[in-house]
């Protein structure tokens, strides 16, 4: 059976779209999610996103969702909180952890790609990539 040009470009064009993935969306936050950040973040003011912060040794980086990521400096002065576009699909469950590759730089940046690792089979389980880091600081008064 013989298909018309048109049809065919069409046709395959249906077929790639449904090959590809869309980047994930985040669902609504979970309560328990939402309590942890909460939490997390009492007391302190959101600062302006900073495209970079410096990957300190100090660093303490706690997940809260695969869609929410804060890196604690060694003082606890400031927490930045990091939502990875797209997110970070099965860093939550603790079946994977991050692996971020600086090459050249003491920096995390907007834009680094993050890749993920299966803990069990010690294999890359996808990435992730970084947005901007937005400051929290203990409020003044």
């Amino acid at each position: 059976m013989k298909v018309p040009m048109m049809a065919g470009i069409m046709l395959s064009g249906i077929a790639v779209s449904s090959c590809s993935t869309a980047p994930a969306e985040q669902s609504s936050r979970s309560p328990e999610a939402s309590q942890k950040l909460t939490d997390a973040l009492a007391g302190r003011v959101a600062g302006t996103p900073q495209r970079c912060i410096s990957n300190f040794p100090t660093a303490e980086m706690r997940v809260i969702d695969d869609f929410t990521i804060l890196y604690t400096e060694g003082g606890r002065s400031t927490v930045y909180v990091q939502n990875p576009r797209g997110g970070c699909p099965g860093l939550a469950s603790g079946s994977r952890t991050l692996v971020a590759r600086q090459v050249g730089t003491s920096q995390m940046c907007d834009g680094d790609i993050n890749e993920l690792i299966d803990l069990q089979s010690r294999t890359s389980g996808g990435a992730c990539v970084f947005g901007p880091f937005v400051p929290y600081t203990k409020s003044k008064g």
